[in-house]
């Protein structure tokens, strides 16, 4: 999968230039900003069972006929192309012979946002009646689903997307919750441990890691945003 988020090749729900100025930390603690924040990303998104930032994906789906595919991942941002294979182009067990099939044009699909997309409920995308005839055994969905960190106004002439698909931004709860998360982390690794919970293993800042415990006030910053559909 390709990551096709903004320019910046962190990993994280919050810029480290904002983390560094809220902390009041300079560049001789980069390193250690760096693995914070991307630790602090990672923890949420396994407790959240989800990723959040905006990456390329691929689905591929068994067709029995049906004319709704519900995509895994979500907020959805861009249909990227959509591949059908028919019985020469699928094998016994059921897997594509080839990498593309045939590209489905965009008038034999479109999306169902509904309401609940600013919430990043996954949508629909609903297929044309005029498919059934066809003796169709795959459907493959490549697409761009997650958030960004910088609003579509503020994206380059190749990145702008038609309205409907505009990309969101990162909830503020999310970037809060990184923040609370990474300067948790980064002041364990600085020694100050009073009031926080989890263990520290291994000797010294070298050999170190931690085992990962949320504080409560994290977890009710990013309860709304866990996969409640799979």
């Amino acid at each position: 999968m390709e990551d096709t988020n903004s320019k910046n090749d962190l990993h994280t729900l919050i810029p480290i230039e904002d983390f560094k100025a809220l902390m009041g930390i300079d560049d001789r603690d980069d390193k250690t900003a760096r693995f914070c924040l991307v630790t602090a990303t990672l923890t949420i998104e396994e407790y959240c069972k989800r990723k959040f930032l905006r990456k390329q994906y691929f689905e591929v789906f068994k067709w029995y006929g049906h004319l709704v595919l519900i995509l895994k991942e979500y907020p959805v941002s861009e249909i990227l192309a959509v591949y059908t294979y028919n019985d020469l182009q699928v094998s016994e067990n059921g897997v594509s012979k080839e990498p593309r099939g045939m590209i489905l044009e965009p008038e034999f699909y479109r999306p169902m946002i509904g309401n609940d997309y600013n919430e990043g409920i996954p949508f629909e995308l609903l297929l044309s009646p005029s498919l059934k005839p066809y003796q169709l055994k795959l459907i493959k969905v490549i697409y761009s689903a997650g958030y960004v960190t910088k609003s579509n106004e503020y994206l380059t002439d190749n990145e702008k997307l038609p309205d409907k698909y505009t990309p969101l931004t990162i909830p503020a709860n999310l970037s809060a919750a990184c923040l609370e998360l990474a300067s948790w982390n980064f002041n364990r690794y600085k020694g100050k441990r009073i009031g926080m919970s989890g263990n520290i293993r291994g000797a010294g800042v070298q050999g170190e890691h931690f085992e990962m415990s949320i504080p409560e006030n994290v977890k009710a910053l990013i309860e709304p945003y866990r996969r409640k559909t799979i």
